[in-house]
């Protein structure tokens, strides 16, 4: 048909003219230290949340804990209420990207109408003068053109908030697995505690013993019977105060993994788990698994395509629609070829007045991209940030732990000593009570010190994003371009 020819040459200039407004997203600037100053081997870092993190928590070597890990994985709460927010997000994109292909729909309709004074129906049933009916079958079909690149700009935007909502889900994910190992390796420290409480309680009730024949054999005072039983009652109390501080450690795990806390048990092991051995240098790819940084800066992606949806919105859109059917005032020839309808243009459409709106809608845009910029820099500098306080506090705190064993085998050595000292009769038991308390306080400290440095692996660990094992360079290349394709 010679109509056709001057509307294709329309579409294909107007598509082959088509661009994407909005500034093309790079990659915010940051200054970031060549390296870390508590330890060296640190690089330039880019988030890569992608690459797999592998069981980190195995690092503990305890079989108890990696059962419950996978409970949590498998029932967690907050998980599946930020999985079920992760495919929202993805649901969302799907939708968003339909929108770049064509759309039909089908329509049927029977009406009935009128004008003027009506007559009522004779007794044949015919219908009354001046009355029509009206009978309607089509399909219609429409194409948004994406001349200006605002539905591409707009499938960004979701896809890159679909994103960023899996990288939440990665640290939603990684901040409870380090919570439940945090709680159960202070339960264990709690365990050896009450173990350690235990023994002496026992220690002190002989030495009670042994008190009260000698005060009955008259070679000690009354005093001293009182200082052995003070004793033994005051680290008996400690031992108790233990048991709510186990019990609620173990409800906060059992939340965690799913159930209520009446029908977790955990019982008591005979060891402490393993504090991992850190690598004297960390490969500066290990920040880059941080799905905080990662969510971060794909909500600045998000933010800068937003920009060229904005900018769009001072262009026309353009739409392809056609439409066809039957159309007839009788049903029994209502499909019929004198009936047939359709219709087939394009439609530009643009908004001439808007009181300023667009262009509001313009410099917001632009800020909520400034925001999202800062917020990205400060989740980097806090993300080196808590790793420079991790690797410093187990540096300090190691160095404090050998300083700490060599006061507690001095107190064990004066311990043994002055309990030879007291049955020999050489001093008095107020000499031994002072020494037994500070021999007990530094099994304890030492206790304390060493899940002090539990929690700070943990720390550690979760700050560089799970773990320090490096995967292969090829690997890190692959699951940046996943990332790239989602």
């Amino acid at each position: 048909m010679p109509g056709k020819a001057p509307l294709t040459a329309i579409v294909l200039s107007l598509l082959l003219a088509g661009c994407t407004l909005g500034p093309d997203y790079q990659r915010p600037p940051l200054a970031t230290p060549a390296q870390f100053k508590q330890i060296d081997g640190w690089t330039l870092a880019a988030p890569g949340d992608a690459l797999a993190r592998g069981n980190w928590w195995t690092l503990y070597g305890d079989e108890a804990l990696n059962r419950l890990v996978d409970r949590l994985n498998l029932s967690n709460q907050n998980l599946a209420a930020a999985e079920a927010q992760y495919r929202q997000a993805r649901a969302l994109a799907r939708g968003t990207r339909a929108a770049l292909y064509p759309s039909l729909s089908g329509s049927a309709a029977v009406s009935r109408g009128g004008q003027g004074a009506g007559q009522s129906l004779g007794a044949g049933g015919s219908a009354a003068a001046g009355v029509v009916d009206s009978y309607q079958l089509s399909l219609n079909a429409a194409w948004e053109l994406d001349v200006w690149g605002k539905l591409r700009r707009a499938l960004q935007v979701s896809q890159a908030a679909y994103q960023a909502s899996a990288a939440d889900l990665a640290a939603l994910r990684l901040s409870q697995q380090a919570e439940l190992v945090q709680n159960y390796l202070q339960l264990r420290v709690l365990d050896e505690q009450q173990r350690l409480l235990e023994a002496t309680v026992g220690a002190y009730a002989r030495s009670l013993k042994l008190t009260e024949n000698q005060y009955r054999a008259g070679i000690v005072s009354r005093s001293d019977v009182s200082q052995a039983l003070t004793q033994l009652r005051s680290t008996e109390a400690q031992a108790l105060d233990l048991q709510w501080q186990r019990a609620q450690l173990e409800h906060a795990i059992a939340v965690l993994v799913g159930v209520p806390p009446s029908e977790l048990q955990i019982a008591k092991q005979t060891r402490l788990p393993a504090l991992p051995q850190i690598p004297v240098a960390l490969p500066s790819q290990l920040l880059e698994r941080r799905p905080d940084i990662a969510a971060a800066e794909r909500r600045v992606m998000a933010a800068n395509a937003e920009i060229g949806v904005a900018e769009a919105a001072w262009y026309p859109d353009l739409t392809l629609s056609a439409s066809g059917g039957y159309r007839g005032s009788s049903f029994a020839d209502w499909v019929s070829l004198p009936n047939r309808f359709w219709s087939l243009g394009p439609e530009l459409a643009l908004r001439l007045l808007d009181g300023g709106a667009r262009r509001a809608e313009l410099e917001r845009s632009e800020a909520a991209y400034e925001q999202t910029v800062a917020d990205y820099r400060q989740t980097v500098l806090s993300g080196f940030r808590e790793v420079e306080d991790q690797l410093v506090q187990l540096r300090v705190l190691e160095q404090e732990a050998r300083v700490q064993q060599d006061a507690l085998d001095a107190a064990r050595e004066a311990l043994r000593l002055i309990e030879n000292q007291y049955k020999a009769g050489t001093v008095d038991f107020t000499s031994v009570v002072n020494v037994q308390t500070t021999a007990l306080d530094n099994e304890r400290s030492s206790l304390t010190l060493l899940g002090s440095r539990l929690d700070a692996s943990v720390r550690l660990i979760a700050a560089l994003g799970g773990g320090w094992q490096t995967p292969p360079a090829s690997k890190m290349e692959e699951a940046r371009d996943s990332v790239g394709e989602r």
